[in-house]
């Protein structure tokens, strides 16, 4: 997709009642549109303003992103839950496309997360896997459990000082916890990825790579060590 897609589309205020007609982009491609990244980045990309009684609020919609000279596109479905987007028109459209990361995403942080994340040269999948095993010393320095550390996101990579920083959100309030880390866990995460995720690198459609595809790849990873330590006893 070489352009920007914009459509028109009816909008009806929540509050007033009234009919706008606003534009959306459908797809950004800030290869050829740069100016078009920081509004992404800033959501004012999504913002809505009724013309008659002046309510706004954020447009939650599908919206492709597209980084040609990155090599990478982030689809942004909200509340999608599948691993592999089913469109085939989408896949045929792209089906040609080679070493382009393709991801999908269900909400507006982690659609901005991954673009951070493939801007900085970073394999998405170490990430994920480096996020939850910094989760899990989170939740034992802070004495809760695992399950109380709600999302988490990438937010800092130094390359200079040899960290990365997480910034996950614990509780029912969601207080903010930022936990940096050595890239070495980084490192060993990647390493991980590439032993066990080979067929997920594979595939050509778009995925989604987050937390839940992380505990499955630390599974087996755990799972292939108890075999291999078993294996060595006899």
């Amino acid at each position: 997709m070489a352009n920007s897609g914009v459509i028109k589309k009816r909008i009806v205020c929540p509050k007033c009642n009234e009919t706008t007609i606003s534009k959306l982009y459908t797809s950004v491609n800030v290869t050829n549109h740069p100016e078009l990244r920081e509004y992404v980045m800033n959501e004012s990309l999504f913002k809505w303003k009724c013309h008659t009684c002046g309510y706004s609020a954020n447009l939650t919609y599908p919206v492709l992103y597209n980084d040609m000279k990155k090599r990478f596109m982030i689809y942004l479905i909200p509340r999608i839950d599948h691993f592999q987007l089913a469109d085939k028109a989408l896949e045929e459209d792209f089906k040609n496309l080679k070493h382009i990361n393709k991801r999908i995403v269900p909400d507006f942080n982690t659609f901005k997360e991954k673009i951070f994340i493939f801007e900085s040269g970073l394999d998405d999948m170490a990430v994920e896997l480096t996020k939850l095993a910094i989760s899990k010393i989170v939740a034992k320095n802070q004495g809760v459990d695992e399950s109380e550390i709600k999302e988490g996101y990438l937010s800092m990579y130094n390359t200079e000082n040899n960290t990365m920083g997480f910034t996950y959100f614990i509780g029912e309030e969601r207080s903010p916890y930022v936990q940096s880390a050595r890239l070495e866990i980084y490192g060993k995460s990647k390493s991980v990825v590439n032993e066990l995720a080979v067929k997920d690198k594979k595939l050509k459609g778009f995925i989604r790579i987050d937390r839940e595809w992380a505990e499955n790849i630390l599974y087996r990873y755990k799972r292939g060590r108890q075999v291999a330590k078993n294996s060595s006893k006899w």
